[in-house]
């Protein structure tokens, strides 16, 4: 019987750690300055769009400050109670960003409403004015945020520049509805503005909702199929029956991690059949840190059948 294990190296993740920490702090400054103005502005002039994205950027305050708090945290090292160390602090960072999300595309959908049914003057000018350096604050934090560390596979960088994209069509939209008011008078343009970039956030925010609950519930990465990897091991390296009691989960989306147990032929070499295992894995899944136990005999667990869904290849 053998058992190995791989690791990654972190001195690049480490690096791109502490630039994004200071993107994310710079960006943080940047949205709880302007939050100030805006919400003063919005006060000022009776735009509902404003006053919306006021609060909008009071919330992404508290969630830009949230994912540098998790970025810092992350880099810290393993130990004996954490021995994946802190990485699943960013997933959870972004799941909670992606709920305060919901909270603020609900809050604007009410107030949306309220003002449809009751309309209320706006100064346009005033709220022109305010939209417009607004949008030059967002566009610099989205500067700095999508300047950073380019990867996608992020759940917490991603959550982070989505509370920036949100307000960055805030103000766009405080901008438009300014306009039309200052040319036509027309009054619902601006709850309804403000309603559709609600719908605009709420579809990726639910997308990354979704792809961080995935990972905290270590359910397979969605761009893997576990029966076909059980399949493709025993077809395509030598000395491997079958494999069995296969767990593969996230530690983040960009680190995917996976336990399983091998049955190798009776007389095959144990180092081998590990090493050609280990080598499919990496190359063609991505999968680098991966702890496999290879038999040549009944499996000393117990039945090898308790695997999800008893599929074919991994029985």
């Amino acid at each position: 019987m053998s058992h190995a294990e791989g690791h990654h190296g972190h001195g690049h993740h480490h690096h791109a750690g502490g630039t994004d920490r200071r993107r994310l702090l710079g960006a943080l400054l940047l949205t709880a300055g302007f939050m100030l103005i805006e919400a003063a502005g919005g006060w000022w002039s009776g735009s509902l769009a404003l006053l919306a994205d006021a609060g909008h950027m009071l919330t992404d305050t508290f969630a830009l400050g949230l994912a540098w708090l998790a970025v810092g945290m992350a880099r810290r090292p393993a130990d004996h109670d954490r021995t994946y160390g802190y990485h699943r602090l960013e997933v959870l960072a972004a799941f909670v960003n992606g709920l305060v999300l919901l909270a603020v595309v609900g809050g604007i959908y009410y107030e949306a409403a309220l003002r449809l049914f009751h309309p209320e003057p706006v100064a346009a000018g005033e709220m022109l004015l305010i939209a417009a350096l607004g949008l030059f604050a967002n566009i610099a934090s989205f500067a700095l945020l999508h300047g950073g560390h380019h990867d996608h596979g992020n759940l917490n960088r991603r959550a982070a520049l989505l509370h920036v994209i949100g307000d960055l069509l805030g103000s766009v939209a405080a901008i438009a509805a300014a306009l039309v008011i200052m040319m036509t008078g027309w009054m619902p343009i601006d709850p309804l503005l403000s309603m559709l970039i609600g719908l605009l956030i709420l579809r990726s925010t639910w997308a990354v909702i979704r792809e961080s609950g995935q990972v905290l519930l270590e359910a397979a990465p969605a761009d893997l199929d576990v029966a076909a990897l059980c399949d493709v091991l025993q077809r395509e390296v030598p000395g491997v029956l079958d494999v069995h009691h296969v767990h593969v989960w996230s530690l983040t989306p960009e680190r995917p991690l996976l336990t399983m147990h091998l049955r190798a032929a009776p007389g095959s070499d144990s180092a081998q059949v590990l090493a050609a295992v280990k080598s499919l894995l990496a190359h063609r899944y991505g999968i680098t840190h991966s702890a496999v136990q290879v038999e040549q005999g009944p499996c000393p667990d117990g039945d090898a059948t308790e695997q999800v869904g008893h599929a074919p290849g991994c029985c």
